[in-house]
This record gives structure tokens, C-alpha cells and sequence, in this order.
């Protein structure tokens, strides 16, 4: 079914003006839109001050009407207080379009331009170029001679923006709009990660290619993902829905059927048709993380969707369709599954035109203070309840988190789950100093892979983590001698057996004091340590 042919105007208050017989010879650009034998609208959106020109209007409308008679008209009230004014043009315009219900699948969008001022003109351009308007811009143009045939001519045109400079900057603070919201609202600080987030805005905003994330897990991949697809949502490009699958959830005979769907009686247990996660996508996002760990069947069927926007459900002689965005997160390296052939090099071909390494939190530990009070927010939001940090164990948290000792082995993960640990066990909506000593005790204690602490870590506390690892090692072997030993010199004789031989006079007792006391420890402390 062809889709329906929508026009977006303004009243001409000057050039739509006519009255009596005579309004019939004149050119009237709103009603020559019904007059094209080629093209005649099947709904316009007229735009107009009711107050001041409804008048107007109404006999527009019914002039419009009487050449197209099966042509919708919507009148839209709209009020500009100065229809000169860049920033009030545009406010009023993108409000508008912002509530517009548009169905980009089923009809085809137009700006009629050749009515208005040149303000809104240029703000109906910057509204179509940065996607919040669906469509093309209609320029229509009166005849070469009034006595001939009034409806005139169109045609799709382009227009030079740049001398605009304060237009230019509305752009550019929609960029930065857009940003945000990739990035949820966080102000990041991590350059590399912003320089990377500006370059997905625009292939976002100008794509539907398909997009590979690359990065650790809980790096945020499916996070980013989702933002995309808002973000695209947003701007009327993509009216389905969001589909998620992680692959490596997908195993044997049902891995096609969930991706590809089934016919009744496909298989047993098939007790009815499926449409599966490729249809469900239509119009939509798809999003498949840990596409690595997809079989080289599926591969190659998922090759041939994209490709084709066609492929058969598993059971089925009948192709189907189905149009979607693909985005693919991993945490693999495809190029070196591709050398072990577990992964289709054609299909790495086809997802690499836009791939994007996500760094994990380790690597982004300047973006950890803005992410802390997000994921804080998050909780406080979504629990009904207000919770904070005071300022002594908000400083102790932040300087755990984002010294080098803190691994964040799950990344974005790990923060939100040790934020929500934190703020669970809080007492009247405060984060106190012991609560944030037993949570980093807790990560610790997760990140060494549940090992109980070592006995240099019950000797020394929070003071272990500012040794060198060269320090450390040593450290550690002369306190399990000394716990194994049965006097100080005797510590002292195992510990510098070889260097012990070259001296005439030995002391090792005496050197093993000093040497512990450099860390503030004595035999007394040492003695009792596990070994």
C-alpha cells in the first residue's frame, strides 16, 4: 500500500491573501498544493495565528478543499511573537514537531517552504537536517505567466545555512543535547571516551549501518546501545522497538528459532508459529551482545538478513522480511575468532564500517566521581528514597575507587552494584566512614577472587596499598618466615643465610628488627601471623 503524502506549511499571510472571483487568477502557493496532477497531498498540516489571520485561513482551506476534494486540512494555532526572531521561530517550530505523532512508516513528509518568513524558512531546514523533522523540503514556484495554468511548479531543494551563525549554534547545542543523552546525563571526563561518544551522535543521527561495541564486560555496551536507540527514537528514525539478546545465551536447535523464528510443528514441541527476534525487530533496533558466541549457522543466516532484509524461520519454505539497525556488542576478539574459524569473515566485514572500543572503568577513573553520584541518584529514584554520602566517607570512597589498587574487574557493573550495597545498608539516608570501609574491604576481598586477606593485609590494614609490588613480595615472604620461626634469630638466620656467611661480625636479629621497623611492625606483631 502506498504510503500517504503529508505537507507541512505556513498560512501565506501575503502570498495566500484573495478574495471575491478574482483570488482565482492569482498564485496561491498553500492552495496551488492541490492543484499538481502529479502530486497531490493527502493531508496538510497548516500552520497559522488564529487570532490574526483565521479569517483567512478558513478560505483557504476551502479553496485547497474544492481542487483536492479528498485532502485533510489540520489547522494549527500557533503563536510567534516575532516571526523574525531566530530563537522564538525556532522554539515554536521544534515544540511542535517534538509533539507531532509521526508514522515515518506509513506516510511521507514534507515542509512546504515557500511560504513564511526566511527565519522560519532556515529553521525548517535546521529542523529537517538534524532529524526532528522525518522529511523533505517542498519548494513550490508560481507559473511563468499568470494566465496560465495556476498551479505552477515544485521542486525538492537544499539551502547554504553556514552564514547563519546563531542557527549554527543552536545546532551545535542540539549535538551537545544529543551527547548528553548517549551518555545518560553523566558529565564524563574521560577525553578519549568523549571524543568517541561525539563521533557515535553523528553516525547515530546519519546511519543505519550496522555498529560493533567492543570492550570488557560491563564496560556498558547494551547501556550505549539503548541510548542509541533512544536517541534515534527521538529524532523519528526508528518507529519500532528495542530488541536485546545476549548470544551466548543461545544454545543448540533453539538458538535459529529464537533469532529467526519457526513454523508450527517445525520441531517437536513447536506447538505454534513464532515470529523470533529478527521480526520483532522490525523498523526497530536489534541489539546481539556477545554476537561472538553465535553458531556459524546462525552467521551466515543473520549475513544474509542484513544483506537482504529477507531470510526463512526455521521450518519454513516462505521468506519474511524484516528492516532493522543492527548493533553488536563483544567481548572477544572477532578477528582472532575469524583465524580459528569460529566466526564468519564476512559477517565481521559487514559489522566493522563503525566499531567502538569501550574502555572499562579502570580506564576512565576520572569519569568514576560523576558515575558515583549518578548511580547514587539511580538508587535514590527508583527506591522513593534520599541517600547520601557524608563528606569525610564520600572523600574515603573516591580515593579507593580511583586509585590503583581499586581493579573494577566488572567495571560499570561493579559500581553500581557496590553503590547499592552502600546505600541499602545506610542508616537515615547517610553513608557513614565504616559503612565505606567494610564495602571496599567486600571489593577487595571479590577482586582477589574471594581469597581470605593475607596476613600482610591484617598487619598493616589500608597501609598495605601503599607499598610497591617490589616491597610488597619481599614484605610478605620475611612475615611468613618470621610466623614459622621459633625466635627473632632464628627468623634472622633463614632469612640472611647467604649474605650472612660474607660477614665477619652477624647480627641478624638486629637486622631483622630494622628491617621490619621500616614498616612499623615488630617480631611481637610478626611472630602470631598466619603463614
Amino acid at each position: 500500500m502506498a504510503k500517504r503524502q503529508v505537507v507541512f506549511g505556513m498560512l501565506g499571510t501575503q502570498l495566500d491573501t484573495g478574495s471575491g472571483p478574482k483570488r482565482w487568477e492569482k498564485w496561491r502557493p498553500t492552495v496551488a498544493l492541490g492543484m499538481h496532477e502529479d502530486f497531490v497531498p493527502d493531508r496538510v498540516e497548516l500552520l497559522l495565528d488564529e487570532r490574526r489571520f483565521g479569517k483567512l485561513a478558513t478560505q483557504v482551506c476551502e479553496d485547497l478543499v474544492q481542487m483536492a476534494p479528498d485532502l485533510e486540512v489540520h489547522r494549527h494555532d500557533v503563536y510567534m511573537a516575532d516571526p523574525w526572531e531566530f530563537e522564538g521561530v525556532y522554539a515554536c517550530l521544534h515544540d511542535l514537531l517534538a509533539a507531532y505523532p509521526f508514522a515515518p512508516d506509513e506516510e511521507d513528509y514534507y515542509i512546504h517552504i515557500t511560504t513564511g518568513t526566511h527565519v522560519s524558512q532556515i529553521c525548517w531546514f535546521l529542523l529537517t537536517e538534524s532529524r526532528h523533522f522525518p522529511g523533505r523540503l517542498l519548494q513550490t514556484s508560481p507559473p511563468r505567466k499568470q494566465d496560465s495554468d495556476q498551479a505552477g511548479t515544485y521542486a525538492l531543494i537544499d539551502l547554504d545555512l553556514s552564514r547563519y551563525d546563531r542557527i549554527a549554534q543552536r545546532f551545535a547545542q542540539q549535538q551537545l543535547h544529543d551527547r548528553d543523552l548517549l551518555k545518560s546525563g553523566i558529565a564524563t571526563r574521560n577525553a578519549a571516551f568523549n571524543r568517541m561518544i561525539e563521533q557515535i551522535e553523528i553516525v547515530a543521527t546519519r546511519s543505519r549501518a550496522p555498529m560493533l561495541l567492543t570492550g570488557p564486560t560491563g564496560a556498558g555496551k547494551s547501556h550505549l546501545a539503548r541510548r542509541v536507540f533512544d536517541l534515534k527514537k527521538l529524532k523519528h528514525q526508528l518507529p519500532g522497538r528495542f530488541v536485546e539478546v545476549n548470544c551466548a545465551t543461545l544454545r543448540g536447535d533453539g538458538a535459529m528459532s529464537t533469532l529467526f523464528g519457526h513454523t508450527k510443528g517445525a520441531y517437536t514441541g513447536a506447538a505454534s508459529d513464532r515470529a523470533g527476534l529478527l521480526r520483532s525487530a522490525h523498523q526497530g533496533l536489534l541489539f546481539l551482545d556477545e554476537i561472538g558466541e553465535l553458531g556459524l549457522d546462525e552467521q551466515a543466516m543473520l549475513l544474509r538478513a542484513l544483506e537482504d532484509k529477507r531470510f526463512l524461520p526455521v521450518g519454513s519454505d516462505r521468506e519474511v522480511e524484516s528492516d532493522f539497525q543492527l548493533i553488536a556488542g563483544t567481548n572477544r576478539d572477532l578477528q582472532e575468532a575469524v583465524r580459528a574459524g569460529r566466526f564468519r569473515e564476512d559477517l565481521l566485514a559487514r559489522l566493522n564500517l563503525w566499531t567502538y572500543q569501550l574502555p572499562g572503568l579502570a580506564q576512565r577513573r576520572e569519569d568514576i566521581e560523576p558515575n558515583l553520584a549518578f548511580e547514587l541518584e539511580r538508587f535514590s529514584r527508583e527506591q522513593h528514597q534520599q541517600v547520601r554520602f557524608n563528606a569525610e566517607a564520600r572523600a574515603r570512597y573516591l580515593a579507593f575507587a580511583t586509585g590503583a589498587d581499586a581493579a573494577w574487574a566488572g567495571n560499570f557493573r561493579d559500581l553500581g552494584a557496590s553503590v547499592m550495597r552502600l546505600a541499602t545498608l545506610a542508616n537515615a539516608g547517610r553513608i557513614q566512614t565504616e559503612g565505606v570501609e567494610e564495602e571496599i574491604t567486600r571489593l577487595r576481598h571479590q577482586w582477589s577472587g574471594g581469597v581470605a586477606p593475607s596476613a600482610l593485609d591484617a598487619l598493616l590494614g589500608d597501609g598495605v596499598h601503599e607499598l610497591d609490588r617490589f616491597d610488597r613480595v619481599q614484605l610478605e615472604d620475611v612475615v611468613r618466615v618470621c610466623a614459622q620461626a621459633k625466635s627473632l634469630s632464628a627468623a634472622g638466620r633463614t632469612l640472611f643465610a647467604v649474605s650472612r656467611t660474607q660477614r665477619a661480625s652477624t647480627n641478624d636479629a638486629d637486622r631483622l628488627r630494622k628491617y621490619l621497623a621500616r614498616f612499623g611492625l615488630d617480631w611481637e606483631q610478626v611472630r602470631g601471623a598466619p603463614g
